[in-house]
């Protein structure tokens, strides 16, 4: 069989859905191409598309934006050389699939280059017309979550259509838990951390280590039990030392919370179409993590701490795969496989 290239696009903004990409290349037994904006040397690096401002939430305001589409600046020389950089490297490889994480435009130009897509979706309230559109139009969906996360408003077709893939990004870590360390961690597609408020934090519970992996603001008065780590190799190696993480609600951090098994304390940032507080409301009525709508005063942190390690952990034990990675990647060669039988040969 003809080993036609799987085209795997990642966007731009935070670090999850390149981590996914990168996982499933390095697992999967099929030859596959990353395109993206700063892969550098990993892939097709593209131009990148995000508005002069530097603020990109996926969304224009170009008034005469198509119903169709989500993001479709006009006269931006960024959008226009990475559809050309798209299609040229489609033309030239002739992919078997197009994996799409995330991007409605670019799940749209791959089936107008006539590709087969999987449209990675995330979670949240993404049953507008746009999306819907892009679903409509993908082969098969993934989603990076277990079904029991899944919004009670997904229609049944979506359901059906998506293949559940837990654990991606995740590998559990064989490391001695710290329980009286709390590890917070800080992603990069939100703010920095508030470091005044995690200082007040650590102050009321002396008797517990803090660490803080990601960006902060600068705290005037650290108190000794706090530790300000910034960035670091290996994210979920601290997580899995930890005995409690406080942390946001993307993909990437709770699955390696869940890999690691450990108690979750989860404060969900905003984001289009309200993904992460999907996660988290989840999470939460699952009995898997403790769920929090904004950051709490000095004097609960103890309480919500002793409430957060009580939580039972088989909750959270069986949202998660060990084996998601292999999963993901056996599905997808298996999806590729069959696209090539399918597509006609070229004269």
């Amino acid at each position: 069989m003809t080993r036609r290239p799987i085209g795997y696009y990642v966007h731009h903004h935070g670090a999850g859905h390149r981590a996914r990409a990168e996982a499933i290349a390095a697992a999967i037994d099929w030859p596959i191409v990353l395109l993206g904006t700063g892969l550098g040397t990993a892939g097709i690096d593209l131009d990148d598309d995000r508005p002069i401002s530097g603020r990109f939430d996926g969304v224009d305001e170009t008034a005469s934006r198509p119903a169709a589409l989500h993001y479709a600046p006009l006269d931006h020389n960024g959008v226009r050389s990475r559809v050309a950089r798209i299609t040229r490297w489609i033309a030239t490889e002739r992919p078997a699939l197009m994996v799409v994480d995330v991007s409605v435009e670019v799940a749209m130009l791959s089936r107008l280059a006539s590709v087969p897509t999987i449209y990675v979706r995330l979670n949240g309230d993404r049953i507008d017309a746009v999306h819907l559109d892009a679903f409509r139009g993908a082969t098969a969906l993934i989603a990076p979550f277990h079904r029991d996360l899944e919004m009670a408003l997904m229609p049944a077709w979506i359901r059906d259509k998506t293949c559940y893939l837990p654990g991606i990004t995740a590998a559990a870590y064989p490391t001695a838990r710290q329980d009286n360390r709390i590890l917070v961690v800080i992603g990069r597609g939100g703010p920095p951390g508030d470091g005044a408020a995690i200082a007040q934090a650590a102050r009321a519970c002396p008797d517990m280590d803090w660490r803080v992996i990601g960006p902060v603001t600068p705290s005037a008065d650290r108190p000794a039990n706090l530790d300000l780590a910034g960035w670091v190799d290996d994210p979920g190696r601290e997580i899995a030392r930890a005995g409690l993480i406080i942390g946001a609600a993307g993909d990437g951090l709770v699955n390696a919370v869940l890999a690691a098994d450990s108690p979750f304390l989860c404060i969900p940032q905003d984001r289009p179409y309200g993904e992460q507080r999907a996660t988290a409301r989840a999470l939460h009525a699952l009995g898997a993590a403790m769920t929090l709508e904004t950051w709490p005063s000095p004097d609960q942190w103890p309480s919500l701490i002793r409430q957060a390690k009580a939580l039972p952990p088989h909750a959270r034990n069986r949202l998660h795969d060990p084996r998601g990675v292999d999963a993901a990647a056996t599905w997808l060669a298996t999806m590729a496989a069959a696209a090539v039988d399918q597509l006609e040969p070229v004269a």
